[in-house]
């Protein structure tokens, strides 16, 4: 390298991983006081991949710290390599601190070389350039690659995306063409810092439509059900639809809730969802277009802090009367109940997520910090600006940003967690 070129010098180490790598290299540059101006590192199979920009003042531009630090590096089997910086290069670098960052969130049951290669595509076709890689799932072992496992990858990229929405839209595309999930944020203070998690009942926190389980027993099934599809897919008013479904219950007997609900089957990972927020501190709420009888079962079930939900009328003779009491919980209701929640416990929309599956989510879905469109229907998911197919609730997580090797430290032997890092 030449003298002008000594200033900034990028240095990339890599090799085995031993204990002390790190320490031993900068030592070296220590001893010639030079200045660090980024650093990273990564771990990968045992394997190091060490990164540093460095300034050399004018004393140590002549020093033999390059051919000291070949020397560490050979004793210890690494390789090494010097990359001078030029000045335009560096202030270029330092510009692109002030772009916008993204997370994208690679979630699946398996993640392979295909879908990582056409979701880093994506990524540069919109002008974005990766800057980091983390795999938030645990590791696993070869014989445990089934259908229950968990993968996720998280890509940081940087840069000006000329239209977000759009970039949401070739996404989706890709999510249902590849069969994963795939997640867009912005990345923000935010992100990490969410503190109300808000979700739908029927066909989200528990695996049916309760109102179809009612139907069932009353002997209008078919009726009720046909009414419930039309009005998930937006098709129908939810308080002319509820009405309707209600009313066709009219005469039946109390005393199946029980027998309902102790055979309502809760979602894949709502009870490590669920216990997981609350050890970190979070609220939640169930805000249901369904009824407050199994909302309340359900939250004994799941430690649920509050919940919303209709309320069924029964006569004297514990007799369904075909109506329900009070205002009905509908798409704007659930909006507005989110909205008072966050203002009484004095957070903002940014801090809240909202979680749900059907057409009168999305209002609410659309106003949380975070909405995330559950195992939703097409339309649903194409209105939503988040959407979660792939795995169970708990993968709800990695979308807020934590790591199976986070949680398996906050929450030490839960099920939640697949092993560290």
């Amino acid at each position: 390298m030449s003298t002008q070129d000594r200033s900034t010098v990028l240095i990339n180490i890599s090799g085995p991983d031993k204990p002390g790598i790190t320490s031993a290299m900068m030592n070296h540059l220590a001893a010639h006081d030079i200045k660090v101006l980024d650093i990273g590192q990564a771990v990968i199979h045992d394997t190091l991949a060490l990164g540093m920009l460095v300034h050399l003042p004018a004393s140590a531009q002549h020093s033999p710290v390059f051919q000291d630090l070949l020397f560490a590096a050979h004793e210890r089997g690494m390789q090494i390599r010097f990359t001078p910086v030029s000045e335009a290069s560096y202030h270029q670098w330092v510009e692109g601190q002030g772009k916008p960052r993204y997370i994208v969130t690679l979630l699946g049951r398996q993640i392979s070389a295909e879908q990582i290669a056409r979701v880093t595509q994506k990524v540069a076709d919109n002008d974005l350039n990766i800057d980091r890689i983390n795999r938030l799932s645990g590791r696993l072992r070869l014989d445990q690659l089934d259908q229950q496992s968990r993968a996720c990858v998280e890509f940081s990229v940087r840069g000006e995306a000329a239209d977000t929405a759009e970039l949401r839209r070739q996404f989706l595309a890709l999510s249902a063409e590849l069969g994963i999930d795939i997640a867009v944020q912005e990345d923000n203070i935010y992100r990490r810092n969410r503190r109300l998690v808000v979700f739908d009942m029927d066909s989200t926190l528990i695996e049916a439509e309760v109102i179809d389980e009612l139907a069932r027993e009353a002997g209008v099934g078919d009726q009720v059900a046909a009414i419930t599809e039309r009005a998930m897919q937006g098709e129908l008013d939810f308080q002319q639809s509820f009405r309707a479904r209600v009313a066709l219950l009219k005469g039946l007997d109390t005393q199946v809730l029980d027998q309902i609900a102790e055979r309502l089957k809760i979602t894949e990972g709502a009870p490590q969802l669920i216990s997981t927020l609350k050890s970190l501190g979070y609220r939640t709420a169930i805000l249901s277009g369904g009824f407050t009888y199994f909302a309340r079962y359900l939250q004994q079930q799941l430690g649920i802090d509050e919940v919303y939900a209709n309320e069924l009328e029964v006569d004297a003779h514990g007799k369904v009367t075909g109506e329900v009491t009070g205002q009905i919980v509908d798409g704007e209701r659930k909006a507005a109940l989110l909205k008072e929640l966050a203002q009484r416990d004095g957070i903002g929309l940014e801090q809240t997520i909202a979680v749900g599956d059907g057409a009168n989510d999305l209002p609410m879905l659309g106003l949380a910090g975070l909405g995330i469109a559950f195992r939703a229907k097409p339309m649903v998911r194409q209105n939503a600006r988040h959407a979660l197919s792939t795995l169970g609730l708990d993968g709800i997580l990695y979308l807020i940003g934590f790591s199976d090797r986070d949680l398996s430290r906050t929450h030490q032997g839960h099920p939640t967690t697949q092993g560290s890092r």
